[in-house]
């Protein structure tokens, strides 16, 4: 697996400097679609439109028909077929959104089993993108496509959607992973503060938790949660090299680094008063319950944190909070020397080559297409020349300048980057061998036992 993207190099400054952009900036009350900072664009291209011509030519192609396979659901499938809706608007083809299961490649594999691939699929893992060109399901992307890439993104996204050197992956949406979301009235009411390292996390939990409030709601119920947890605590504490070393199996997971990681991460999901419902409670929260319960109850919510990326915007909307006002976040805290940065996202990948098919990967290339989805929030984009004044609030605007002002510097989930047996597959491999650990977060040797037996065998099959 390529992984020549993430080496740690002097840019990591910059990527510093971006995040203490976004710290001074989280606390600012949301903006209004209507009240956007227009000079403050990040350097943007402010010629695309979501409807229109746009910046980026599409054939016409009345009569032809695509259907596009992805995991989203809810708020996030309705924004990306607004998406698909404008592609139909310009180019004349009917475009069919397939909803798709997790694990995503064994969906694929089922349909094209029998016969029925959709035409282009949303990979939420850099090891499905090489699953499927192993399997030779995947197509190459097209010239057009692979001039918009050149034009918009960095190399190292770009380089995320390769194997073998050859590009199959568009990458559409990003995450920024490291983020601890709060509920300002909580912490307000506690006195609590912002944390900046994991002992003042403890700490400002501690402070909650006297207030009267659970400090933090973990969404056990759904493992790739807790692979997020302990990826930043690795990262931050083991230090980039190791995380790369990890990531590709090169060492093991009987290692120290994750022994310490583990016995880290015990400090919190091992104090019962910490975790609301108790690790039990944890286990049969899904993720959109562990945020909406700490945005809700008033004064008396069921938590007063929760760990997520940018993404839980879409949740806090289902809520009466308002993002930059009663819902506050902060980067997730340093555990060793620096914060850490864990990245996400979704590529598409072309199953049937077509010209439709391929134009539809230039269009999600192009800052056209993700200006549509930014303006409708809950959403970040790795296309550096989306407007930064198309997201829809200070909050998320400062996200997105800090996720292209990193370059390269970041490094992507771990477990995205695993074979989807071991990192990517329900009460299976690492998602299911960290909700044991949830369960019984004493047992710290059994969990790296247990871990390493998984990814050993899904890195050989």
């Amino acid at each position: 697996m390529r992984r020549t993207l993430h080496t740690y190099r002097s840019r990591r400054a910059a990527q510093a400097a971006a995040v203490a952009v976004v710290v001074g900036a989280l606390t600012l009350t949301a903006c209004g679609s209507d009240n956007k900072d227009k000079n403050n664009n990040g350097g943007g291209n402010s010629s695309a439109s979501s409807s229109g011509g746009g910046t980026v030519a599409l054939p016409k192609l009345n009569g032809e028909s695509l259907e596009v396979a992805a995991v989203w659901t809810g708020p996030e499938q309705a924004n990306f077929k607004r998406v698909l809706a404008e592609f139909e608007k310009r180019t004349g083809a009917k475009v069919t959104f397939v909803p798709a299961q997790d694990p995503i490649i064994n969906f694929l594999g089922s349909k094209i089993a029998g016969g029925a691939p959709p035409d282009v699929a949303m990979l939420p893992q850099v090891g499905a993108i090489k699953q499927a060109v192993e399997k030779k399901w995947a197509k190459p992307v097209g010239p057009e496509a692979q001039a918009q890439l050149a034009k918009n993104y960095s190399q190292g996204w770009q380089d995320l959607g390769k194997v073998g050197g050859t590009q199959y992956g568009v990458y559409f949406k990003a995450a920024n992973k490291s983020l601890v979301w709060y509920n300002a009235k909580v912490f307000e009411n506690a006195g609590a503060k912002e944390p900046g390292t994991w002992k003042d996390f403890l700490s400002t939990a501690q402070t909650v938790y006297d207030s009267g409030v659970t400090p933090v709601s973990v969404g056990g119920a759904d493992g790739w949660t807790l692979t997020d947890w302990f990826e930043n605590v690795y990262l931050s504490q083991a230090g980039p090299e190791k995380y790369d070393q990890l990531a590709q199996h090169k060492i093991k997971w009987t290692d120290p680094s994750v022994k310490d990681a583990l016995t880290t991460l015990a400090q919190l999901w091992g104090n019962k008063n910490f975790i609301a419902g108790g690790p039990d409670g944890a286990l049969q929260t899904e993720f959109p319950a562990s945020v909406t319960q700490t945005f809700t109850g008033g004064d008396q919510p069921k938590a007063g944190m929760v760990f997520e990326g940018d993404f839980v915007g879409v949740n806090i909307a289902e809520t009466k909070a308002k993002i930059g006002t009663d819902a506050k976040v902060f980067p997730f805290p340093a555990v060793g020397s620096s914060a850490p940065v864990v990245s996400g996202g979704d590529a598409a990948v072309l199953l049937k080559d077509s010209k439709a098919g391929q134009a539809l990967l230039t269009f999600l290339a192009s800052p056209d297409a993700a200006t549509i989805w930014a303006k409708l929030g809950g959403y970040l984009s790795p296309n550096k020349n989306v407007d930064n004044s198309a997201y829809p609030n200070a909050v998320q605007q400062s996200m997105a300048k800090a996720l292209i002002a990193a370059g390269d510097d970041f490094r992507f989930d771990m477990s995205d980057q695993a074979p989807q047996a071991f990192g990517g597959t329900p009460g299976k491999g690492e998602w299911k061998d960290l909700q044991d650990f949830l369960k019984n977060p004493k047992d710290v040797a059994g969990a790296q036992a247990k871990l390493e037996s998984d990814a050993a065998a899904a890195f050989k099959g």
